[in-house]
């Protein structure tokens, strides 16, 4: 799996990007066929910062999220709810739509 992670009107500290490259990795413990995470950190208004998470998966359609809070970390943990939530969401979809399956007869015929 790919992490990347990149910052607009701003640079991030070493260890801002390890805090988030170490937060971000933990969703894949909910879909094992993802296949990147793109994390943009927006950091034109420095009192809101913004984060979006962009995770592709095979079979799936792109799971986006994004968040704005007073701190980078905490835009990054409201982000990462709300794309844990679509993911949740998917899986339940994909999971819990499966037909009932064919019911086999026994190939005798009652009349009334």
């Amino acid at each position: 799996m790919q992490v990347n992670v990149s910052a607009r009107h701003g640079h991030l500290k070493a260890e801002d990007q390890t805090i988030i490259v170490e937060k971000v990795e933990k969703v894949r413990r909910l879909f094992d066929r993802i296949n990147a995470i793109e994390v943009t950190v927006d950091l034109e208004r420095l009192d809101r910062p913004s984060v979006e998470i962009n995770v592709s998966a095979e079979h799936a359609p792109d799971f986006v999220a994004a968040a704005e809070a007073p701190t980078v970390l905490s835009a990054l943990d409201s982000a990462i709810g709300k794309v844990e939530q679509q993911i949740r969401k998917h899986k339940e979809r994909v999971t819990e739509h499966k037909g009932p399956g064919h019911r086999h007869s026994s190939g005798e015929v009652t009349s009334d």
